[in-house]
C-alpha cells in the first residue's frame, strides 16, 4: 500500500480547498469555480499519481455542479429581467441546487481533511470515473 508523502497529501487536499475557495469567491458566477479547478488540475498534471488522482476527482465533481448552477443562474436572470415568471418549479429547482451545493460542500471538506491525513477517499460516482480518466 502506497503512503503519500507530506507534500503530496497537502497538494491533493489543496485541490479540494481550491474548489471551495473558488466557489465562495465567485458564488454568483458558476464558471469561476470550474475554471479555478481546471487551472489547479493543469498546474499539477506532472505531480504524483495521488495528487493527479485527487485533482481529477475534484475537477470531475465540479462539472455537474457547474451545469446545475449554470441553469439556476440563467433561470434567475430570466426571472429578474421579467422574461420568465416565478413558479413553484423554479423554487423546487432552487431548493434542489442549494441542497446539491451543500452536500458537495460538506463532502469536499470531509474529503479534503481525510486526504490531508493521507487517506484515499473515492466519491460514489466520481471515484470510478476518475480511475478511468487518470492513469498511473
Amino acid at each position: 500500500m502506497y503512503i503519500p508523502l507530506e507534500h503530496e497529501r497537502e497538494t491533493a487536499a489543496n485541490s479540494y480547498l481550491m474548489s471551495l475557495l473558488a466557489a465562495m469567491a465567485g458564488l454568483p458566477f458558476p464558471i469561476v469555480n470550474l475554471v479555478a479547478t481546471v487551472i489547479f488540475w493543469l498546474s499539477n498534471r506532472r505531480g504524483t499519481y495521488f495528487v493527479r488522482w485527487h485533482c481529477m476527482q475534484a475537477l470531475l465533481s465540479q462539472v455537474p455542479l457547474f451545469a446545475t448552477n449554470c441553469v439556476l443562474f440563467w433561470w434567475t436572470v430570466r426571472v429578474v429581467v421579467g422574461w420568465t415568471p416565478l413558479s413553484s418549479l423554479y423554487f423546487a429547482y432552487l431548493f434542489t441546487v442549494v441542497l446539491f451545493n451543500v452536500i458537495d460542500f460538506v463532502a469536499t471538506i470531509h474529503t479534503m481533511l481525510a486526504v490531508r491525513r493521507g487517506k484515499q477517499v473515492e466519491w460514489y460516482v466520481y471515484g470510478p470515473l476518475t480511475h478511468l480518466v487518470c492513469k498511473p
